[in-house]
Formats: structure tokens, C-alpha cells, sequence
């Protein structure tokens, strides 16, 4: 697992690499391929973590199908898990999280689904172009409030070819008006949405709905108190009268982060879904 620096617009910002089980890279390989992608410019990278099983085999061997995980939360509140990243591997994608501008000594300021939704598809840009990719084959899982960078990146650009909603937000009007513990931040980072509804409109994945056309996957807890379960079920309908490649996976009983054992198997199930589409 790699802690590297990209460039997103004007700002030199960080996410995480996480390759397949038993897969490797040369840093400085690495490091180059990125240099040369911005014509010279230093991007440092640094190695935080070994896969379990011996790295024997090249990464480069074979050109790899990608999941984007755009994590939730702001800033140090719901950072990058890198345990998810971890089991996301075990799945043979190579697997990207941008930790948006503003965070982990990025450049510029994380404005919840604003500049910083650009960071995904500029780390979609740069993956396009190592060798070891297939661009072809690139899937977005936002969680939470990732679900708006995902949106965003399915929409707004060409990379994306499936989508994934986990637990996400939909429409951000309705998280102001839920979640009371988070409207100061909102507030001050968004605006008051009514004021600003425009803001909170451009952030919403709902009003992206009939940009997105990959086929999209949505999976909710029935429990889910940080989410409301009401925000999938929107955008699934919304989805759906769209016209729209569109599955609900459906976990009743389950809030917004599950147990280890049933996390693996909805991510069994989401890499399987992404398989098939």
C-alpha cells in the first residue's frame, strides 16, 4: 500500500495505492511513471504497508481492473480506512482512495462535493496512464458522503464504468435537515441551503441522476442512523424511472458500518456485481 501525491487543478493532493494480493512495484519505478506523467514534476510516494503474502509477482505483468474508493466524511473525520482498502484488495482490483485536497498535507480545503470532486477524476486520469491498468475497467464506490464524489466522477467524466452507493447521501438538503450534529460544519463549509440551494444541489447525487450511464449498484443497511435508508431507496427509484442499469443490495437489520464478517460479504457480493456488468 502506497501513500502518493497527485495532482488534482492547481493543487498537489494525496490518496492511497493499494495493489492485488501477492503484486508488487519498484517505488522508484513508480515514482517515475508518475514524474513523467507531469512532466517532471516530484510527486512523492511512500510505501506504508506490505500485502500479507510475499510481493513476487509484477504488477506488471498484466493489466488490472481498478475500484475508485472515495472515502466519507471531512478532513480527519472519516479518513481512508486502510483496512477497507486491505480487503478491497483481496478481490484482484487494484484499488485508488483519494483523500480529497486539504487533507494529509494535500494542498486547498475539502469543500464537501466542491473543487475537491475534481480529485477523482484526476487520479482517473493519472491511473489511465500506468501501464499496468486497464482503463477500460474502472468502478467508483463512494461511501457515505463518498458517494457524492462518486456520483460526480460517473457523470462528469469519461473513466467510470460502474458505479457503487454505499450508505451514500443523495440529496444533501435532506443530510442538513437530518443530521443536526452536522449542519454547523455545513453551514460553514457549504452554506445554508436556503441561501445556497444550488450548492447543496450540485452535491446531490440525485440531480446527477440523468448524467450517470454506467450501471449503478446501491448498498444500504435498513438501520443505517448516520444515512438515512430513505436516501438509497430515492436515488434507486430515481434510477430506475430513468431508464437507468440500476441493483439495490439490501441489508436489513444493519446500520451504517457492518461487522467484519458481513462487510466481507457485501464486498464479496459488490466485486461479483462489478464483474457482471
Amino acid at each position: 500500500m502506497i501513500h502518493m501525491t497527485y495532482r488534482s487543478g492547481d493543487y498537489k493532493v494525496k490518496g492511497y495505492l493499494s495493489l492485488p494480493y501477492g503484486f508488487g512495484i519498484d517505488p522508484v519505478q513508480l515514482e517515475e511513471m508518475i514524474r513523467r506523467f507531469y512532466g517532471g514534476e516530484d510527486m512523492p510516494l511512500q510505501v506504508i504497508a506490505r500485502n500479507m503474502e510475499p510481493e513476487t509477482q509484477d504488477i506488471n505483468a498484466k493489466k488490472w481492473p481498478v475500484l475508485i474508493y472515495c472515502r466519507g466524511g471531512i478532513g480527519r473525520v472519516g479518513q481512508v480506512k486502510t483496512e477497507w482498502l486491505e480487503r478491497f484488495s483481496r478481490s484482484g482490483f487494484v484499488v485508488f482512495a483519494p483523500v480529497y485536497r486539504g487533507t494529509q498535507g494535500g494542498e486547498g480545503r475539502d469543500e464537501f462535493g466542491g473543487g475537491d470532486m475534481e480529485d477523482v477524476p484526476a487520479a482517473c486520469s493519472l491511473l489511465e496512464a500506468l501501464p499496468f491498468i486497464d482503463s477500460g475497467r474502472m468502478a467508483a464506490m463512494g461511501f457515505s458522503r463518498g458517494s457524492v464524489n462518486a456520483a460526480y466522477a460517473a457523470a462528469h467524466s469519461q473513466y467510470i464504468r460502474q458505479l457503487i452507493l454505499w450508505g451514500g447521501v443523495s440529496d444533501l438538503a435532506k443530510t442538513y435537515e437530518e443530521r443536526v450534529d452536522l449542519r454547523r460544519m455545513l453551514k460553514r463549509v457549504v452554506g445554508n441551503p436556503a441561501k445556497v440551494p444550488e450548492a447543496y444541489e450540485a452535491r446531490s447525487p440525485v440531480h446527477m441522476a440523468g448524467l450517470i450511464h454506467c450501471p449503478v449498484l446501491i448498498i444500504q443497511g435498513s438501520e443505517d442512523e448516520q444515512v438515512h435508508p430513505s436516501h438509497a431507496l430515492r436515488m434507486y427509484h430515481c434510477l430506475q424511472e430513468l431508464g437507468a442499469d440500476v441493483d439495490l443490495h439490501w441489508y436489513e437489520g444493519y446500520g451504517h458500518h457492518m461487522p467484519e464478517d458481513m462487510h466481507m460479504l457485501a464486498i464479496s457480493r459488490m466485486f461479483e456485481w462489478i464483474r457482471t456488468h
